[in-house]
């Protein structure tokens, strides 16, 4: 079992950044895939970025937020984060954590999930 605690949401100006953290219990930490998916309201939850959970670290991010956000892993405190900076309008949603066996883009491939963090841009 694993468990999933996010925080680093809040409000802020069009523009600026935030960074959203994601600490993970269990023991498979390091091994695991790792994802930041976002849902704003009316909307399908859609994947931000994902790390996986290999030494190469391999990432992928959604086209909306290339050269925006960064998405890393620190394996020693059991933690992923996700720095977004020039954050816009549409960035404004609830954004979840998710680890899963391997990288993916769907919500299906990821077993475990956080509660979710609000980050809300103004403008």
């Amino acid at each position: 079992q694993v468990q999933l605690v996010e925080s680093g949401g809040g409000l802020v100006q069009a523009g600026g950044s935030l960074r959203l953290s994601c600490v993970a219990s269990g023991r498979t930490f390091s091994s695991s895939a790792m994802g930041w998916f976002r849902q704003a309201p009316g909307k399908e939850r859609e994947i931000v970025a994902a790390i996986s959970g290999s030494g190469l670290s391999t990432t992928y991010y959604t086209t909306s937020v290339k050269g925006r956000f960064t998405i890393s892993k620190d394996n020693a405190k059991n933690t992923v984060y996700l720095q977004m900076n020039s954050l816009g309008l549409e960035d404004t949603a609830v954004y979840y954590c998710a680890a899963g066996r391997v990288l993916g883009t769907k919500s299906e491939t990821y077993d475990y999930w956080g509660q979710g963090t609000q980050v809300t841009v103004s403008s």
